[in-house]
């Protein structure tokens, strides 16, 4: 119990910062964001159970040499059997930070569920007031505003896309098009809820830089996921004209109506900084794809990395000797 504890430990360190770090840089990702996305995500489902499981194996470890054993032991203690050993005070303390932790993790994301669904009813109340259903388009509202400006507001039970009159005016159909298909894409593939969790990671841990670093590269991830979908039906010169369109109408009015849907960060509106010169670089000068062999690798490690902590913690005598 101790070295799966030790393992668990040394896992949620290398996960919590040089891993994201390495992940952040890497050149690869932008050749596949799919695998990329992936990865991100099973370095924050294990770095957070790896960081639980190894408070709680270490604070089960006077109670059974594995984590089932040791919670029979314990249930056993609570029932009043006295045939194992008591932990200590310091023992104790592991497993009240292991759930005082966990507990944490889990208001967080009930925290920031309901703060952006609170966001987006306030926001289609006031779309009810600003915009006008599309005549041509279902699940489609037409904002009355100059800029060209598109965004998506996920629901539950239906997901609209905003379109202004500017953006139907300036843009050509083709590019029009490939804005729609842009914003179908963050709907279709749910990338607010993606958005949502790891938002919520880095809430829970604002000390933590990595979880900063994961949220910025899943946001411009999912926009690269978006591209590519709105380039089966557009070719590249049409996206990167609606881009460059769109992006800008942003930087002349950075306070203005792009402005009200900063919840789900899914807009056709590059975000600025590092993710818009990537993003660009991304359509102009296009890198092929990894191959089959180099992407069933990142796979193969994003699947390595969800099971190793799970095996440590119900099975640890398969990984440890």
């Amino acid at each position: 119990m101790l070295l799966t504890s030790y393992f668990l430990a040394a896992l949620a360190i290398a996960l919590a910062w040089p891993t994201p770090l390495a992940l952040s840089k890497a050149k690869w990702t932008s050749r596949a964001p799919v695998q990329a996305v992936l990865l991100w995500q099973a370095i924050a489902l294990a770095g957070g159970l790896s960081m639980i499981g190894s408070m709680l194996v270490w604070g089960l470890s006077p109670l059974g040499d594995d984590l089932i054993s040791a919670l029979i032991a314990g249930w056993n203690l609570i029932r009043g059997q006295e045939d194992a050993e008591y932990p200590g005070i310091l023992h104790l303390f592991a497993l009240c930070t292991a759930f005082l932790f966990g507990l944490h993790l889990v208001l967080t994301l009930a925290r920031a569920a309901w703060r952006t669904t609170r966001q987006r009813a306030k926001h289609r109340q006031l779309l009810k007031l600003l915009s006008n259903p599309s005549e041509t388009r279902p699940n489609t509202l037409v904002l009355d505003h100059d800029l060209p400006v598109a965004y998506c507001v996920p629901g539950i039970a239906q997901s609209v896309t905003v379109l202004s009159r500017g953006l139907l005016t300036q843009l050509s159909p083709e590019e029009q098009a490939a804005v729609i298909a842009h914003e179908s894409s963050h709907l279709d593939q749910r990338h607010d809820l993606l958005i949502l969790a790891f938002t919520a990671w880095h809430e829970a841990l604002p000390w933590l830089p990595t979880s900063k670093l994961a949220l910025e590269a899943v946001r411009q991830l999912i926009e690269m996921l978006a591209d590519d979908k709105a380039l089966e039906q557009v070719n590249r010169n049409t996206l990167l004209t609606a881009i460059v369109t769109v992006a800008a109408a942003a930087a002349s009015d950075p306070a203005g109506v792009q402005q009200t849907n900063t919840s789900n960060a899914a807009k056709v509106g590059i975000p600025g900084g590092e993710v818009s010169s990537l993003r660009l670089k991304r359509l102009l000068t296009p890198e092929p794809p990894l191959s089959r062999a180099q992407r069933g690798f990142i796979l193969a490690c994003t699947i390595l990395l969800l099971t190793c902590p799970t095996v440590l913690l119900i099975a640890p005598r398969l990984l440890v000797w």
